[in-house]
């Protein structure tokens, strides 16, 4: 009989974030004109915020500073296919731009902009829902670290 493939093993919150931020990128997933969208962004972890770096006025920001913010999710991911292991973690909240200047300097310091253009908006993208998942393949019994 041929050995089960690959098993996804929960993890808990504090162990997904703690992955989030051992990578420098994830994407972003957002509404644009009604549709969804995704876009690859670099990200640092603040405690339970992602934060990310944008054009201003991209559809990830609200409209204005005093608006109640976007829904949007964040996925990043570490996954080695041909061993069949890895993990991925999923963030579910909402987006706001950073309007403490000086915390959005330091931000900006931390996190350079990634891609061409001027990426100067700083959001922070609460964790409301936190999904992880470790990729176990055949053979990997109990390889997801408590969290």
């Amino acid at each position: 009989m041929a050995e089960p493939g690959a098993r996804l093993e929960q993890l808990s919150a504090r162990e997904s974030l703690r992955l989030l931020g051992d990578v420098p990128a994830g994407r972003v997933a957002f509404t644009a004109r009604a549709l969804p969208a995704i876009r690859p962004v670099s990200h640092l972890v603040d405690g339970e915020d992602i934060i990310i770096r944008a054009d201003a006025g991209a559809a990830i920001s609200p409209a204005s500073a005093t608006a109640p913010g976007v829904v949007v999710a964040y996925q990043a991911d570490a996954i080695d296919h041909a061993a069949l292991q890895g993990w991925s973690v999923t963030v579910v909240g909402v987006a706001r731009p950073v309007t403490d200047p000086a915390l959005a300097a330091a931000y900006r310091r931390a996190l350079p902009a990634w891609l061409a253009g001027h990426q100067d908006e700083v959001i922070a993208i609460h964790a409301s829902l936190i999904t992880g998942f470790r990729v176990a393949g055949p053979g990997n019994e109990g390889t997801a670290r408590p969290g």
